[in-house]
């Protein structure tokens, strides 16, 4: 016990230095957001994320939004358990076939108005998967989808620059509106 105490202690610190926090376009992102949600909701944009089959790469930058860095609370965004209590649907992946019910009971379980968020090239467009006996591919093959949030994954900046589309369509250009309005 002593010798490993002892190792770590002539060795240091090894790790990278953290982010500098002051990212002035996540602050301009953040900001903007923060109005536009107040704006439409008076009060916080409740956000439910399903994954519907995918590799969980878009799930690891949606969870870096949550930590200290992004801090995505203090914009008005909080991520909920149930759909129940969601204003929003951010879904990722292809839509596996073992999913679709369950994508489908969540999209219903969502109070009107509702917004749905396709996060990921797999949930754009079906990705590398596309349309096959395991896969329905894309999300709007199988509900409305509002925005669309390409990359893979989309970076933490370009799923906010997606959302603010969703709250404010026309305020983030980078983001791909879709053809459904809560259907």
């Amino acid at each position: 016990m002593f010798r490993i105490l002892k190792q770590s202690l002539k060795t240091g610190v090894v790790t990278e230095a953290a982010p500098a926090t002051d990212d002035a376009e996540l602050e301009r992102l953040g900001i903007e957001l923060r109005r536009h949600v107040h704006a439409r909701l008076g009060r916080s944009l409740a956000i439910r994320q399903v994954d519907a089959g995918s590799c969980n790469g878009c799930e690891l930058e949606i969870h870096a939004l949550n930590n200290p860095y992004y801090d995505l609370e203090r914009f008005g965004l909080h991520f909920v358990a149930s759909p129940r209590h969601a204003d929003a649907l951010l879904v990722t992946g292809p839509v596996s076939r073992h999913m679709e019910t369950a994508l489908r009971r969540t999209w219903a379980a969502t109070p009107i108005p509702k917004l749905i968020i396709a996060a990921g090239t797999c949930a754009c467009d079906g990705g590398e998967f596309g349309v096959s006996y395991a896969s329905r591919g894309a999300v709007e093959n199988v509900i409305p989808v509002d925005v669309k949030i390409p990359g893979c994954p989309p970076a933490p900046l370009e799923l906010l620059r997606g959302l603010l589309a969703a709250i404010a369509p026309g305020a983030a250009p980078s983001a791909d509106p879709g053809d459904h309005q809560n259907d």
